[in-house]
């Protein structure tokens, strides 16, 4: 898998930490290899910021200290210490309990007073033996324990929850088809067992996602719901220091209902096309979906698994305004394809209501910092395709439409809403989170 599955992200949170190292690196997955690798200290999370690209690996995570906003920054928090539950007998488990189920407090894994210790942070390093926290260096059947501060006790079990106790919650027998988009089960509980934000409500976390403006997507009470198209369901918390998290709903075993849609022409969006049409526009032949040569992409099938991301045939799998690929050809990373239309009227009113042609007017430019442009340019100075400003795949951020209503972050236009030197945007490459946009700056004599 991912080496990033192992973290829980949070966009926009900073953690005051005394314990860090900071390194330079291109992308997140290289900031999550220096946490692997940081021999300094334990490393519990990783701060990114995504425009200067600075790491940052830290010894706490956001339930050791505090957390506060910071535009730009993402943390990175290993889940295995964010877990405050036990799976099976508890060897994995990081978290911070740090009493026995009597209530004794536990005695220091480095201590030698009132116990002295058979299990020592020296002797067994990788078991987790920080600071009094219980933990099963010996993979006792019974779970977690601790030598305890009375001297008349040398060691106790603690009392740490099932993991499944708590993500299963209200959810038992709960299955999803896809990637959730249709789940309206009842789970309202993250995989780390964090109860789930109401969607009607704005605290501890404002946000978007509010009923009437997703009629379809049933956001009810404070169920896991996955309305953005993201990998699986999901909620914001009621953790003011953790915005959202996964939930945990295991795929359906039974294979998903064939849709009725599926379709050989093109009907509005061209979301439900399933055709073999496997070349651009321009004539470019489209790259196979499960390759990652010549570009590298997030679209994987098995991710995607109701995308109809066959071969390598055009799809529309993110709400582009019509199918697209990615090509063959190194030196353009993606082309919309000519599908023939369904229907003549419908094509029509499609048309009336379609996104402006993203290849850019050559007149098209920018002046000063380009914060008033509003052209339609989507692709960055390298060839790039931009992610559109409302979705937060591949990359999640705060740059939304409305946090900014005066930015116009209409589609995936290249814009610049944060004082930039130019317009800009994120780009629909997994490794690269943003790039400058292939914009000329205005001759002043330009009118």
């Amino acid at each position: 898998g991912d080496i990033l599955d192992a973290y829980l992200k949070t966009d926009g949170v900073w953690i005051f930490t005394r314990n860090k190292e900071f390194y330079k690196t291109s992308n997140e997955k290289e900031c999550a290899d220096k946490c692997e690798a940081e021999r300094n200290f334990t490393c519990r999370a990783f701060l990114f910021t995504r425009k200067k690209l600075q790491c940052l690996t830290l010894a706490e995570n956001s339930k050791m200290t505090v957390a506060f906003t910071s535009t730009d920054t993402v943390l990175y928090e290993k889940r295995i210490y964010l877990m405050q539950c036990k799976r099976g007998i508890g060897t994995d488990y990081r978290g911070t309990e740090a009493k026995t189920r009597r209530s004794i407090p536990c005695q220091k894994w480095a201590d030698k007073i009132p116990h002295k210790p058979k299990y020592t942070p020296e002797k067994y390093p990788n078991a987790g033996l920080e600071e009094n926290y219980c933990r099963n260096p010996d993979a006792d059947e019974s779970g977690p324990w601790c030598y305890t501060t009375d001297p008349a006790v040398r060691f106790d079990y603690c009392a740490i929850p099932e993991c499944e106790d708590q993500i299963t919650h209200t959810g038992e027998g709960e299955c999803m088809q896809c990637n959730g988009e249709d789940y309206h089960g009842e789970v309202s509980r993250t995989e780390s067992g964090l109860e789930c934000q109401r969607w009607d409500v704005q605290e501890p976390h404002m946000h978007g996602f509010i009923q009437k403006h997703y009629p379809e997507k049933d956001l009810k009470m404070n169920y896991c719901r996955n309305p953005d198209g993201e990998l699986r369901p999901w909620c914001f918390t009621t953790n003011p220091n953790k915005r959202w998290e996964y939930c945990n709903i295991p795929r359906c075993t039974t294979p998903p209902p064939v849709s009725g849609l599926a379709s050989q022409c093109l009907s509005g969006k061209g979301e439900d096309y399933r055709g073999r049409i496997a070349t651009t526009e321009s004539g470019n032949a489209c790259q196979h979906w499960n390759t990652q040569f010549p570009h590298k992409h997030g679209w994987i099938p098995d991710r995607y698994p109701c995308k109809g991301l066959e071969e390598n045939y055009c799809r529309n799998p993110d709400g582009e305004k019509k199918p697209w690929c990615y090509t063959t050809n190194s030196s353009v990373r993606w082309e919309y394809c000519t599908i023939p239309p369904c229907d003549r009227t419908e094509q029509w009113i499609a048309g009336m209501n379609n996104v402006p042609v993203q290849v850019p007017l050559t007149e098209e430019c920018y002046r000063g910092k380009g914060q008033s442009y509003r052209g339609t340019t989507s692709v960055t100075a390298l060839g790039k395709k931009c992610q559109a400003w409302s979705s937060m795949f591949p990359h999640r951020h705060i740059k939304t439409p409305d946090r900014f209503p005066d930015a116009d972050l209409r589609d995936n236009y290249c814009r610049n809403p944060d004082g930039d030197s130019s317009p800009w945007c994120f780009t629909t490459d997994p490794n690269t989170i943003w790039e400058y946009c292939n914009i000329k700056k205005c001759d002043d004599h330009t009118q």
